[in-house]
């Protein structure tokens, strides 16, 4: 530890949190000059994971590791570090005796992905046969309860019914072979265009964030939001919920539309961005690549970390 000068520790609840803690403290007794110790939590200390029904036993657990060990940890190193602002905030809301001395948003990125290429298309349409190869709504994420899924699918359903002639649907992500995956296909069966195409990867990932229209993430909780950076990377607007953290950057940016994770909230948004005429759509695609630049760039947001974990 001491040939650092900054030593952070990821992630909460495991012994590695204490543990090195507990080193750290020994050391201070010890010697005058140690590394600074900070933590970062990554979106462990939001509410969300405290509220939530099917995490009660969890939750209890959690509550009484709290009060027992970790608080005394997020207390007693030099600062806790946040993805975004509103990490930082909801945060402060979780447990009681929550008193770190910093909280310090030092952001988070991705790297800038390849160049859109013709054979990313190729890749994608080896993938999805199903596609007719026209700008499409894409969900990208796992296929979870928590990510909203069911309310996309229910608002789609309900749109086309009324409208019709809707860009086609895909909802691209692992455990399909799960029982809410399959419980989404069934949801989905009344249309032949909500494409299912599991998890995609490489070129035919990069296609399909290149190739759609819109990227949608009705999700009840995401600290951060990595696929909705990597859409905003790739010039795609997104239409997130309100429980995604970075929203407040995004909607600032210009570079999506905001809505709330109920099923009217959602079925209002998906109409609104379909009742836009293309350029509008093409500008808040303009809007969405400098979103990225502007908050996520990698290199960026490496030095403003550098910067901020010396201050």
């Amino acid at each position: 530890m001491l040939r650092f000068d900054v030593v952070i520790i990821h992630g909460l609840w495991m012994y590695n949190s204490y543990g090195t803690y507990r080193v750290w403290e020994k050391l201070k007794r010890k010697i005058s000059k140690v590394p600074r110790l900070y933590i970062m939590p990554h979106g462990m200390l939001d509410p969300y994971f405290q509220k939530a029904k099917e995490r009660k036993l969890k939750a209890v657990r959690n509550l009484f590791f709290w009060h027992l060990i970790e608080s005394k940890v997020v207390n007693g190193v030099d600062g806790v570090l946040f993805t975004c602002e509103q990490e930082l905030l909801l945060a402060r809301t979780t447990f009681s005796h929550y008193l770190p001395k910093r909280e310090i948003n030092i952001g988070y990125g991705v790297i800038e992905p390849p160049i859109k290429k013709m054979e990313m298309k190729g890749a994608l349409i080896s993938h999805i046969p199903e596609w007719n190869e026209k700008p499409f709504w894409l969900f990208m994420s796992r296929i979870h309860s928590k990510k909203g899924v069911d309310l996309l699918i229910n608002s789609y359903l309900k749109l086309e019914r009324v409208k019709g002639g809707l860009p086609q649907l895909i909802i691209a992500g692992p455990a399909l072979d799960a029982d809410y995956g399959r419980e989404m296909e069934e949801l989905a069966s009344p249309s032949k265009n909500i494409i299912f195409p599991g998890m995609l990867t490489k070129n035919a990932k990069w296609a399909a964030f290149y190739e759609a229209e819109a990227f949608i993430l009705p999700s009840h909780q995401e600290n951060f939001g990595i696929a909705v950076v990597e859409a905003l990377a790739c010039g795609t607007p997104v239409l997130i919920s309100d429980k995604i953290n970075i929203y407040r950057e995004v909607i600032d940016s210009g570079a999506g539309l905001l809505f709330s994770d109920t099923q009217d909230s959602c079925d209002q948004i998906l109409d609104e961005w379909n009742n836009f005429k293309d350029i509008k759509k093409e500008q808040y695609g303009l809007r969405a690549f400098e979103c990225y630049k502007k908050y996520y760039d990698i290199y960026e947001v490496a030095k403003k970390f550098k910067t901020k974990i010396h201050d």
